[in-house]
């Protein structure tokens, strides 16, 4: 899942920015409000993690004004033990859960899987395209029902671009959103990730549906009808 966390402590940021990576999360971080706002309406989140409190427009605005525009993407509220207040108002405006600090991360992930299913609907936690079947919480792939083995890196690229197929994403936006924005923009990770994903599923059915745009990046081929 792709998740935008906002929250200004270092220390939290650093932990949960952790523990969300290794439970397979795509994390897009920031730590301030203005940051937060604008990523927010710029890019499609599965979910958001937002701190009440921090720097440029508070957390509670940034609810707000996202509800008002029609985003209905999943958030939950981080805040601290005594906003009692605070959590009532983001309840009202919105929000889908909220989360006391301090916490631990294994409790934030249930709580983001179970927004994300009640938002949304197991049958949206499935991609299908062409023979390639990926379900986005049990995090099983399968290629004319055959399962594929694919490490945490290979399925998050795989779903980035099967999740708009026809789509074409440049090499650096594919390393911002699987492997961070602080990330050696001149590395060959993503066409190494691409080929180790490429021979799992050719040998079953699925060769040609991730296609080379040269010297731009990747796509995922858009069916024919």
């Amino acid at each position: 899942m792709h998740i935008l966390f906002v929250e200004d402590e270092a220390k939290i940021a650093n932990f949960v920015r952790a523990g969300l990576k290794e439970q397979g999360f795509v994390v897009d971080y920031c730590d301030n409000g203005d940051e937060g706002y604008t990523r927010a309406l710029d890019n499609e989140y599965d979910a958001i993690v937002l701190d009440i409190m921090v720097p440029g427009k508070d957390g509670l605005s940034i609810l707000k004004n996202l509800r008002r525009k029609g985003q209905n993407v999943p958030i939950i509220l981080l805040t601290a033990r005594n906003e009692l207040d605070d959590r009532l108002e983001g309840l009202n405006l919105g929000a889908d859960d909220y989360i006391a600090k301090p916490f631990f991360v294994e409790e934030l992930v249930a709580r983001i899987h179970a927004v994300v299913r009640r938002t949304a609907g197991d049958r949206q936690n499935i991609v299908s395209v062409g023979p390639i079947k990926l379900d986005r919480i049990t995090r099983e792939v399968t290629c004319n029902q055959h399962i594929v083995e694919l490490t945490t890196r290979e399925f998050n690229l795989l779903e980035y671009l099967m999740r708009s197929p026809g789509r074409v994403f440049t090499r650096t936006q594919i390393l911002e959103h699987i492997w961070g924005y602080d990330f050696n923009p001149n590395t060959n990770v993503v066409d190494v990730c691409v080929q180790r994903i490429r021979k799992k599923i050719d040998s079953i059915g699925g060769a040609g549906w991730i296609e080379s745009i040269r010297g731009v990046g990747y796509r995922f081929r858009q069916p024919e009808f």
